[in-house]
């Protein structure tokens, strides 16, 4: 990594949500951050297929409205709204479960603002467990790809993401994650203490080590 992981940490800013959705409770996680490009590069670099697994998976498919694309051993979808340079919205499939995906960019003096918002149906359980981090941690985790791609324009090398989430570093950085995730759902409403055990267990998840790592 040529740039800090931690100062990453506290350049997105978080949110969490519930909403109505297609007629049921849906949880909401918001995910926003500026990068130093102009929209039409960052544009490029979500829906290229060639740029995308620069910083995140292997894509197949037809990259276009009402197509489908398949990320390499994660998920899938259809791509249903696609607005160039501003925004674009799929379907996030993985396994049985569908959830929904906006992303949205926003020329911001000196660069480009991108807010990525999923929408999912979880159950309550699976909520009071892991909370917004589940899918939050992940999305960092992408969205951190993405800014080191812009800011070197080399590919990611899978090898070495593998060795730095392994590393003790990595491991600090993705507790970090679940911790501001945790935050972000105390400031939604959710009880401090629930929220910052979710955030203890999905940092456990994400490191492979117990509750509150070590």
């Amino acid at each position: 990594m040529n740039f800090n992981p931690a100062a990453y940490v506290g350049a997105v800013v978080r949110e969490v949500k519930s909403r109505d959705y297609q007629g049921k409770l849906a949880r909401v996680v918001i995910a926003g951050r500026q990068y130093d490009t102009d929209i039409d590069d960052l544009w490029d670099a979500l829906t290229n297929a060639e740029r995308i697994p620069r910083w995140f998976l292997p894509i197949s498919g037809e990259l276009k409205l009402g197509g489908r694309y398949q990320f390499k051993g994660n998920a899938g979808g259809e791509i249903t709204r696609c607005e160039p340079p501003r925004f674009l919205s799929v379907t996030w499939e993985y396994g049985a479960e569908v959830s929904w995906l906006n992303v949205t960019l926003t020329a911001e003096a000196p660069g480009t603002r991108l807010e990525l918002e999923h929408i999912a149906h979880v159950s309550d359980e699976r909520w009071d467990q892991f909370g917004p981090g589940a899918v939050g941690v992940g999305w960092d985790l992408g969205l951190m790809g993405l800014a080191n791609h812009l800011a070197s324009g080399a590919a990611v090398d899978p090898a070495a993401a593998f060795a730095w989430q392994t590393s003790a570093e990595g491991k600090a950085t993705m507790r970090a994650y679940s911790e501001a995730w945790g935050k972000a759902s105390i400031a939604a409403g959710t009880d401090e203490a629930a929220a910052l055990a979710a955030a203890r267990r999905t940092g456990a998840f994400y490191t492979g080590e117990p509750d509150g790592g070590g």
